[in-house]
């Protein structure tokens, strides 16, 4: 047990109010460093560059080619939609649980580390469920696909973790109930 200003607590699980938008906030920005870095920057990927490998039949996208570069690039677009949309509901979620301290609250290492894992839980579900299960794209196509693939997740893994002892490190503070001096 944590013990901070006299009140006692299991390490991982206060402040709740913060978990569930740094987790959207993890998840949404960890999207977007995906998607600039890996799609558009890079060009490693776009959301059905493997399609035609993939496990579940859809339509082959030559990235290639303009129209399948374009298709591409819509598909990017809604990825790159849901991510601003778990940002956005993050951040309200944020906004309306914090009502006191809100310079406490953005440097806390508590909110930070759930941002922080919620970037890794976007890698670990998108890794798994987009490279693995459905085949749709890959880190990066080629000879070394496998080991893109699995250093994708376990960064995510890392990621995860990292978050987790951060918050472990952080300081208790309800952002609902707490006033500053």
């Amino acid at each position: 047990m944590a013990t901070t200003a006299g009140i006692a607590r299991p390490p991982d699980t206060a402040p709740a109010s913060l978990r569930l938008p740094g987790l959207l906030l993890g998840v949404g920005l960890g999207g977007f460093v995906d998607g600039i870095l890996l799609h558009q920057l890079l060009q490693w990927h776009h959301m059905l560059t493997s399609t035609n490998h993939d496990r579940i039949g859809v339509k082959y996208y030559d990235p290639h080619t303009v129209s399948g570069l374009e298709m591409n690039t819509v598909w990017d677009g809604v990825f790159h939609a849901l991510c601003w949309i778990a940002v956005l509901l993050g951040l309200a979620i944020l906004y309306s649980r914090v009502t006191h301290d809100r310079r406490t609250v953005w440097t806390s290492r508590v909110l930070w580390g759930w941002v922080l894992s919620g970037w890794g839980v976007f890698n670990l579900v998108e890794g798994i469920l987009d490279h693995q299960i459905l085949g749709i794209h890959h880190v990066h196509d080629g000879p070394y696909q496998a080991w893109w693939d699995a250093g994708f997740l376990f960064l995510g893994a890392l990621f995860v973790a990292a978050g987790h002892l951060i918050r472990r490190g952080g300081r208790f503070h309800d952002p609902a109930t707490t006033r500053g001096a």
